[in-house]
């Protein structure tokens, strides 16, 4: 690892970071004080886990990760056993607690889903498909690895929930074929904001949103029987149909109109979550890794929304 005089260095150079002192003082107390080995210290956090978003950010191999952040083995090391056993989950669910808590999480959500092109050296591991789609389990390898053949090639998806300020609260992967429908409840079931005092952690928005992707019986019954507020269009089809079995076919969709002009939140996200080079394209071979990458952007978006709050 680089010595004193060269870590002084790399703190004042903006080239190279990201976070601001400010933003690291919400995560440095909740990163592992131990590698597990003896009780033997991890090397500086934070060097390395600029190294690690400096590598997303830029879109380049971990072998030509500069020098500054030290050798490049050990950096993609800590990102792989961070992956792996969830501390990257772990600082985002403790920074959401401590947002809720300052009032900085709007609950109306807005759900969607964002294709990513999978490299070449990110899709040379072997792929086992036929099984489902929706990937539950937040820190299990699926065992297509989320990629899969869509009209743009190989490729992954992104499925976000994202607060009313665009900020992610939930994040999985899926393959690039498939279904967005069918994610929403796995998301919806991953939104958990435990609270710093006493009391259950919030599950449930005020309000959910989505395109007509998402309009279904089951996600509209879901809402209802969870008493969250359903802002989703319904599909021309689905119109269609409905008209065509008269009153059997049951009552127009009705949804508010100037709530869903709001729903853009999430595209805005989306926009936010490409600027990472690694991200906008996926070079990593395993969903763990690269979904780690998303969570540990949300991770520096929640930083910088609590060093803002006076």
């Amino acid at each position: 690892m680089p010595g004193s005089g060269l870590l002084h260095n790399f703190r004042v150079s903006s080239r190279y970071s990201v976070l601001s002192d400010a933003q690291w003082e919400f995560i440095a107390p909740l990163m592992p004080s131990s590698s597990g080995k003896a009780g033997r210290p991890f090397n500086d956090h934070r060097l390395t886990t600029e190294g690690i978003i400096y590598r997303y950010r830029a879109g380049i191999p971990w072998r030509d990760l500069t020098p500054h952040f030290g050798a490049w083995q050990s950096v993609w090391k800590r990102h792989r056993r961070y992956s792996l056993d969830g501390t990257w989950d772990q600082v985002l669910a403790a920074l959401l607690t401590r947002a809720d808590a300052a009032g900085l999480i709007s609950w109306e959500v807005s759900i969607d889903s964002t294709v990513n092109r999978a490299h070449q050296h990110g899709t040379n591991l072997p792929r086992h498909t036929g099984g489902p789609s929706n990937y539950k389990n937040l820190l299990d390898e699926p065992a297509d690895h989320a990629i899969g053949k869509s009209r743009g090639g190989l490729t992954t998806k992104i499925h976000a929930l994202v607060d009313g300020n665009k900020r992610p609260l939930v994040l999985l992967l899926g393959p690039g074929q498939g279904g967005d429908a069918p994610m929403f409840e796995n998301l919806m079931e991953a939104l958990r904001v435990e609270r710093e005092g006493p009391g259950r952690a919030r599950t449930r928005p005020d309000r959910a949103m989505a395109d007509k992707a998402y309009s279904s019986k089951g996600i509209r019954s879901y809402l209802r029987a969870h008493g969250i507020q359903c802002v989703i269009p319904e599909k021309e089809d689905q119109k269609a149909n409905r008209k065509r079995k008269g009153s059997v076919g049951g009552r127009p969709v009705a949804y508010d109109k100037e709530a869903y002009k709001r729903r853009n939140v999430v595209e805005r996200s989306f926009n936010t979550l490409k600027q990472w080079r690694g991200l906008a394209t996926r070079y990593d071979k395993l969903a763990q890794t690269y979904r780690s990458a998303a969570v540990l952007q949300a991770v520096v978006i929640w930083t910088a929304a609590l060093g803002d709050t006076p």
